[in-house]
């Protein structure tokens, strides 16, 4: 688990709703958080290839560590603010299958920041070959309620530097 960047010209691949886009952060020369996990068992169909819902799990837990490399914990957010995060849209495309003991990479890149929600381009690699790439948007909900709420000024404070002013509400 650990924020990374490559020094190489942008990569692109195929984009989840049209045209080419740049691999997370190459665009903008920003580092993408990075964080690593070995496929097991469970995380696989009885031909040892990855279920498809998986992926938004290893998204998930990206983002969740993501958050905690940023020095926000989602459980004291929730009992101590009362807020919590939940997603609200996903778009995927799966380019190659990973399988079981594979090791991956899921890479976490916010592109735009509200005042509530978040979007957040995700990519899942196995060693430089791309296998998944997602688009997720989460949004900041009051616990109790689940009605939206802002996000933190705090954690808007800690994305200004890897987020880009066009890309903030």
């Amino acid at each position: 688990m650990t924020a990374t960047s490559s020094n190489d010209s942008p990569a692109t691949v195929p984009a989840l709703l049209g045209g080419p886009i740049a691999l997370a952060g190459a665009a903008a020369g920003l580092p993408a958080y990075q964080h690593e996990l070995r496929v097991y068992w469970e995380d696989t169909d009885a031909g040892g290839v990855v279920f498809y819902a998986n992926y938004l799990k290893f998204m998930e837990r990206a983002r969740t560590e993501w958050l905690r490399a940023l020095g926000f914990e989602q459980e004291t957010m929730r009992r101590e603010d009362g807020l919590m995060f939940v997603v609200s849209d996903t778009a995927l495309r799966y380019l190659a299958p990973a399988r079981l003991d594979d090791w991956l990479r899921v890479s976490v890149q916010p592109t735009e920041i509200g005042r509530a929600s978040m979007t957040i381009d995700q990519h899942v690699f196995r060693g430089d070959q791309l296998l998944t790439q997602g688009r997720i948007r989460i949004g900041c909900v009051d616990a109790l309620s689940l009605k939206p709420a802002r996000i933190p000024a705090r954690i808007l404070q800690s994305l200004e530097p890897i987020v880009p002013p066009s890309a903030r509400a």
